[in-house]
């Protein structure tokens, strides 16, 4: 046995030296794996921001719809497109008057 210890104390530093060395490779692939997780983490995050808020913007928008005069919007948008017609012919009365009073 004590011929064993005898040739282990020898080879002790280059053991310690290995040991040291694969702990700090294992401490920087560690380090790497972290950097890659936060800047995947922090790219998802502004991603999911910028999805946010176009959807905000979007919902916005459809509580100005509702909200500003009603639900009325099919109205609304035949409303502008007899202005028009009505701009475009320079007369008072719009076009396809007759056809709604019918229906």
């Amino acid at each position: 046995m004590e011929d064993i210890i005898w040739i282990l104390v020898p080879l002790a530093p280059f053991l310690m030296v290995s040991f040291i060395v694969w702990t700090k490779h294992q401490q920087k692939i560690a380090e790497l794996q972290v950097s890659t997780t936060a800047e995947n983490t922090a790219e998802r995050a502004a991603q999911y921001a910028s999805q946010v808020q176009r959807l905000e913007d979007r919902v916005q928008v459809l509580e100005r719809i509702v909200t500003d005069k009603g639900y009325d919007v099919a109205t609304q948008i035949e409303a502008l497109r007899d202005t028009r017609r009505v701009d475009e012919h320079d007369s008072g009365v719009p076009l396809g008057m007759a056809k709604r009073e019918r229906a």
